[in-house]
């Protein structure tokens, strides 16, 4: 497997809390990521607790999609962090980290490739995705900059 990293930040003017709140909320990231349309959690899970499972839908064009993820980190303020598979492959593990800074958050929101070699090479010709790694970086920026957006609307600081 790849398990590299790559991780994009940007400082929002708000709580840890308050940002903690947006991004464990996997109903509500269609709000601000370009991919992604939203999550429903499954097997009775409400929020985020570690082993918690929801079911991500994303879109690309005309491509849809959806995945499970297995949440592995949820610290209200600090960390909410979950595994992606498809089906019964593991393909990524996204993290948002939270530091408090003065009267903002400097948000880091880390991806780790975890697609087995073969995983990778189909999944992107099928996608149509030559570069994973620009295009993640791209849409991490893109989501980022959506949320401070949300943030800066609601006036929730």
């Amino acid at each position: 497997m790849p398990e590299e990293d790559l991780e994009v930040s940007a400082r929002i003017a708000a709580h840890p809390d308050t940002v903690y709140a947006l991004v464990s909320d996997v109903t509500r990231t269609g709000e601000w990521s370009p991919e992604n349309t939203g999550g429903r959690w499954l097997g009775g899970a409400t929020g985020p607790a570690p082993g918690a499972r929801f079911c991500g839908s994303n879109r690309r064009g005309w491509r849809r999609w959806s995945t499970t993820c297995t949440v592995v980190d949820a610290v209200p303020g600090r960390r909410f962090a979950f595994d992606v598979a498809v089906g019964p492959v593991p393909a990524a593990r996204w993290a948002y980290d939270l530091e408090p800074d003065g009267d903002a958050t400097v948000v880091t929101e880390r991806w780790t490739d975890r697609r087995p070699a073969w995983f990778a090479r189909v999944a992107g010709a099928t996608m149509g995705i030559d570069d994973i790694r620009a295009h993640n970086r791209r849409n991490m920026e893109t989501t980022l900059d959506n949320l401070t957006r949300v943030v800066d609307r609601s006036g929730d600081a």
